[in-house]
């Protein structure tokens, strides 16, 4: 099989569209855009100039791929939307092209964006991630490999979430998430480390107890940022883990999500 297309797609003639590739019924393929072998393409669905879709991917009906930003500094400057390969973009999916800023948004292999998801300008979504229904991802969004984000969470513009991290459903995330950790709520707050995913990925219990090493310094000796990275750079194990973990942080420029403290501990310190 080299393509099955509906007569009722519309595709303009300067779309490159890859073998096997299946489009339905009423899906529109614009000019300038690149679609790798073995991809569906759903009924409805619509695919601007500047989308670059990998291999098999599977593109639901309704979802809209490479629509101008919403970004009122947008001038009408080229820019892209690439997807890798494996990747799912469920229905009514949003995913806006690049600006001046970057130039591209990007979606890495074996993502699943879930229905309803939007993706700002300039966003980088990573490998193996998993996006809930209903995320709302602002511009300039970095999300690492192997991070999930539970369904309806909302994340400001220019946020980072590290890689292996959990974002609980309904989260307002404001601030940096760091690797490995989880948090919930609105604003949202650290929660522990992500116990679960870090299992699934398949981390021994001794990279597990290094990392909660390293959050305890963190969140658990009432140092601030600075202080705790020095801490953990003096008194921790060198590892692979401790030193993402650093980096992560060092390189942050919104500051990492900080824990959620009870109402006991604020009277204690209050009394101090």
């Amino acid at each position: 099989m080299e393509q099955l297309i509906s007569p009722r797609a519309e595709i303009h003639p300067e779309a490159v569209i890859g073998k096997n590739v299946v489009i339905e019924a009423f899906a529109k393929i614009d000019k300038d855009v690149v679609i790798g072998e073995g991809t569906w393409i759903g009924a409805n669905a619509t695919i601007y100039p500047g989308a670059r879709i990998g291999k098999e991917c599977k593109i639901f009906p309704g979802a809209v791929i490479a629509a101008v930003p919403q970004d009122l500094k947008f001038r009408g400057e080229y820019s892209t939307v690439e997807i890798g390969d494996n990747t799912t973009v469920r229905e009514y999916v949003t995913i806006n092209r690049g600006t001046a800023s970057k130039g591209f948004t990007k979606v890495g292999n074996n993502t699943l964006l879930m229905a309803y998801t939007h993706l700002g300008h300039d966003t980088e979504v990573g490998n193996n991630c998993v996006i809930a229904n209903s995320v709302q991802i602002a511009g300039e969004v970095i999300v690492e490999d192997w991070a999930v984000i539970g369904g309806s969470s909302a994340i400001h513009q220019f946020c980072r979430i590290g890689t292996h991290a959990m974002v609980s459903g309904m989260a307002g995330v404001l601030s940096d998430v760091a690797p490995f950790t989880k948090v919930f709520g609105v604003p949202a707050a650290y929660m522990g480390i992500n116990y679960t995913g870090i299992k699934r990925r398949g981390f021994s219990k001794e990279q597990t107890a290094a990392i909660h090493e390293v959050y305890r310094a963190i969140y658990q000796r009432g140092l601030n940022i600075s202080q705790a990275v020095e801490y953990i750079n003096t008194y921790l194990e060198p590892s692979e883990e401790r030193d993402l973990i650093v980096e992560f942080i060092k390189g942050s420029q919104r500051g990492i999500i900080k824990a959620v403290v009870s109402k006991s501990s604020a009277s204690v310190k209050e009394e101090a």
